[in-house]
């Protein structure tokens, strides 16, 4: 992973000493509220319900252990001893008070890490495939070109206020594990007909109040030419974004006010424009970052340990039947770590918890762990003849859970627990609904499933690209839910379609089980996943169960 050289370090450690001296204002008065507000966004700290919250960055989701072991440190010292992870792949802490936040900085910098960017209008933490490096179907490692754009971006001076925030995400893979069609730019890797590797473009994207899926600007763009036309890209909606309506300063309303044809016509001709200037330095820069990112050396070994653990206990099958997925290098895996135990709040991890998987990591990982979009941990290189040791050390940690892919890995938001934002609560919802079916047994039967869950309208939970999305409102006063089902947030990204009038929070875990109970009876067979069901058969089976069972249940 990416390494600080002196101008980084220094960088990060100026900012820190200037964020301090606007803390001492703060609290002396000297700032008021209004005017520390826009200093301490663009250094990642929020005022949230009830505390200030540090929202600090995980760039494209890699973190080493050492790391690991600073945010678990950080958390017992000046937090209630957990963090949480979020699906911009980044770590919040929710209870930090303001005279602390300077030296959680500090603290972050020693161990290269920082919130800056985090948020703002600006450009955000860039997000990556959480497989990166290791997936069997990756053409190409994504995250040096994630790293080029996190240099460039960070502090850039034309794009510090923007009309919106903006986000970007990157995967290697044609098959998109980081929802990049909801995003602000999003980019895939693909091959050209010759086989040379480069990136679909994707603008427009976004959830929230107006959900958009993003679309194709350049079909195939050279990796040398990534920069200076992602640049291209931001100074056009720079330029044209809306500045008068905050809910229509994003790129996806500039996309859609303006046709992707004439966004496409102004970005091409603003790229001919600023290319030449792009003399190869970032060619240069990105060819150092990529020797930041070389492949550990995966030693060969027997996998019969793997496969005796495997017929030998059960509890290790399931595990490793849910959790694991295909490794580039034969005898290897790639290990998703649970934060969604049943009753558990997702993405939330504890200090303990933090340094077992540092320590995992160190142990039999080659010192290397990633932060999923979907609120886990991943371990990117593991070795077959390892994962029953691996396993047993997270069973110990209570960090074990078989259920990745399935209904009880439940993403949402903080909601209305944490948030300012909030209009509902998520966290609870996602308890109950886990609960509910860790109590029927019947995660397996029912097979790949995500459901995703949002406390409000901005969508952070990505509810509309669930299979079953759940949108908490406000309604006089009432917390009410809707229920999308259908939503996809892969390469064939789709917005989930509504179901119809919500449901009551006391309500909406016995809706969602008559939607799990429709399609196990509608399925072709055991094989057909929830997806594939709804596809072929339509929403009607599905809100049938809903509203003709509900009122016929409510009224028994």
């Amino acid at each position: 992973m990416y390494a600080y050289n002196d101008f980084d370090e220094a960088f990060v450690r100026e900012r820190v000493a200037q964020f301090r001296g606007q803390v001492e204002r703060r609290m002396d008065g000297s700032l008021s509220e209004d005017e520390f507000r826009p200093l301490r966004l663009m250094n990642g700290l929020y005022l949230q319900l009830h505390a200030y919250m540090l929202r600090v960055a995980v760039p494209y989701g890699t973190i080493n252990p050492t790391q690991m072991r600073q945010l678990a440190h950080i958390s017992e010292t000046f937090d209630k001893g957990y963090g949480h992870f979020t699906t911009r792949q980044n770590i919040q802490f929710n209870w930090p008070k303001l005279r602390d936040v300077p030296d959680i900085l500090e603290a972050l910098a020693d161990v290269e890490m920082h919130a800056i960017q985090t948020s703002g209008n600006t450009i955000r933490n860039v997000t990556a495939d959480h497989f990166a490096g290791a997936a069997a179907d990756e053409i190409e490692d994504p995250r040096p070109y994630a790293e080029l754009i996190r240099q460039w971006s960070t502090d850039h001076p034309e794009f510090q206020f923007l009309p919106r925030k903006f986000k970007i995400a990157i995967t290697g893979s044609p098959n998109d594990r980081a929802v990049t069609k909801a995003h602000d730019i999003g980019l895939r890797m693909v091959r050209s007909a010759d086989g040379l590797p480069g990136f679909e473009v994707i603008v427009g994207g976004g959830l929230g109040r107006t959900p958009m899926v993003g679309k194709v600007i350049r079909g195939f763009l050279p990796t040398g030419d990534l920069l200076p036309y992602i640049e291209a890209i931001v100074s056009v909606w720079n330029l044209l974004g809306r500045r008068d309506n905050k809910y229509k300063a994003r790129i996806k309303i500039t996309v859609h006010e303006h046709g992707i044809d004439e966004i496409q016509r102004l970005v091409e001709e603003r790229f001919a424009e600023i290319r030449p200037s792009y003399s190869g330095v970032d060619q240069d820069l990105l060819a150092e970052i990529k020797q930041h990112f070389a492949s550990p050396v995966l030693a060969e070994r027997s996998v019969d340990a793997f496969e005796a653990a495997r017929r030998a206990d059960p509890s290790f099958r399931s595990w490793s039947d849910t959790n694991l997925a295909a490794h580039r290098v034969d005898g290897f895996a790639i290990v998703t770590i649970s934060l969604k135990k049943p009753g558990a709040t997702p993405g939330d991890a504890t200090a303990a918890q933090m340094r077992t998987m540092a320590k995992i990591a160190e142990t039999f990982g080659y010192g290397e762990l990633r932060i999923s979009h979907e609120q886990n941990v991943i371990l990117p290189h593991v070795h077959k003849a390892d994962l029953p040791a691996v396993y047993e050390a997270l069973r110990e940690a209570d960090l074990a859970t078989a259920n990745v892919g399935l209904i009880g890995d439940i993403i949402a938001c903080p909601g209305m627990d944490y948030c300012a934002l909030a209009t509902a609560r998520s966290i609870p919802v996602a308890q109950e609904i886990a609960e509910r079916f860790e109590a029927l047994k019947l995660d397996h039967e029912i097979g790949p499933l995500k459901i995703k869950i949002s406390g409000c309208i901005n969508a952070c939970g990505h509810h509309h690209v669930g299979h079953i999305g759940i949108l908490g409102l406000d309604r006089a006063g009432v917390e009410n839910y809707q229920i999308t089902l259908g939503g996809d947030g892969t390469e064939d990204m789709v917005i989930g379609d509504k179901t119809g009038p919500g449901f009551a929070y006391d309500e909406i875990t016995g809706a969602i089980e008559r939607i799990v109970l429709a399609y196990l009876g509608e399925r072709l067979s055991p094989e057909e996943t929830f997806i594939e069901t709804y596809r072929r058969v339509g929403i009607a089976p599905f809100k049938a169960a809903l509203y003709e069972q509900g009122e016929t249940a409510n009224a028994a």
